[in-house]
């Protein structure tokens, strides 16, 4: 008998994949969707003993270099067992099995909070704990030594923020939807005010409270960082930055308008930019720039996903509202370019 149909799996083929490559699998495999697209698609498997997670590239066209699942695993699997909580890796597996590129790794249970309804079951203590925690991972990322975990050619530091600015206009020249003035002079300030790298690290890329799986009993612990898709090897400012940036209320809408990031209950910039600089050691330099970058990226992801919206090629809800989070994200960029810190 066939397995039941999941959109975007097939799981006969999935079945065949697995019982070559994972040990004491008992088959009858199932599998349901947990997150419907806004990146990768990602979904949690069982054969009724273990469970597992797998992540492949959204449905439809994909933007060049996005979604590279290859990266996402590779990434993982040289963290584990490195001081940097990561689901243990599984399999990696190319087109041939499901027609796109997709990795699995190991089932961490835990809770994500991705709501500000998820936030309100925690204390303004545990709130402020979790908000630590997750500094204190991202600079426990950053003090890896990419060639102690095979990562040495993971990227190319020198450059990055350059490169950075270049690529999120690409990609916004790939995904615009309409003419938006301070996106276009954004870019421009940016690219202007380039600074030299304050250092280099292996960066997440996107790091915030949702793509982290936490301790139920203790919200201050990380049990594990995910969506691992945009890591390289960069500036570790920039990752901080970004952290930061995902706390504006503006970004509410790209999570369907009530992000636990924006909460008024989560800290603000100045305590977050403080916390890291006492737990990574690192001096704080050009952080306009990087926070003007950091809005410019969430402003070219907010579009891209407005544009798969557009095409049909988003699953679940809350996309009808990530549009609107472009121009303000990207006036805010402005404004944080045009202040000082």
């Amino acid at each position: 008998m066939s397995a039941p149909v999941v959109e975007g799996l097939d799981l006969d083929a999935l079945d065949r994949f697995l019982a070559d490559r994972v040990p004491d699998y008992a088959g009858g495999l199932r599998a349901e969707l947990v997150s419907g697209g806004r990146s990768n698609l990602t979904y949690k498997l069982t054969d009724g003993v273990s469970t597992w997670i797998l992540r492949r590239p959204p449905l439809g066209v994909l933007t060049p270099s996005a979604h590279d699942m290859a990266r996402e695993f590779r990434v993982v699997e040289a963290l584990h067992g490195h001081g940097v909580p990561v689901a243990a890796p599984v399999a990696l597996a190319g087109a041939d099995v499901l027609g796109v590129p997709f990795a699995v790794v190991g089932f961490v249970d835990g809770v994500v909070v991705r709501s500000e309804e998820d936030l309100d079951a925690l204390s303004d203590a545990d709130v402020r704990r979790c908000a630590d925690g997750l500094v204190d991972t991202l600079a426990a990322l950053h003090a890896v030594d990419p060639a102690a975990v095979g990562l040495a050619d993971f990227g190319r530091p020198e450059g990055y923020l350059g490169r950075q600015v270049r690529r999120w206009y690409g990609q916004w020249e790939r995904v615009r939807t309409r003419d938006l003035p301070d996106v276009e002079a954004l870019h421009a300030r940016l690219e202007a005010a380039c600074p030299a790298e304050s250092g280099a690290a292996i960066v997440h890329g996107d790091f915030r409270i949702d793509n982290t799986i936490l301790d139920p009993d203790d919200p201050g612990r990380v049990r594990a960082v995910v969506d691992w898709e945009m890591a390289t090897l960069g500036d570790p400012l920039a990752d901080l930055a970004l952290h930061v940036v995902y706390g504006d209320r503006a970004f509410g809408a790209v999570l369907g308008g009530s992000a636990a990031s924006t909460s008024p209950r989560m800290p603000g910039a100045d305590a977050l930019v403080e916390r890291y600089a006492r737990a990574s050691g690192r001096e704080i330099t050009d952080l306009g720039f990087h926070l003007g970058l950091a809005y410019f990226k969430i402003a070219v992801i907010a579009e891209g996903i407005h544009e798969r919206h557009l095409r049909g090629d988003t699953r679940g809800d809350g996309f009808s509202t990530v549009g609107a989070a472009t121009a303000p994200l990207a006036a805010a960029g402005l404004t944080t370019l045009g202040g000082t810190r």
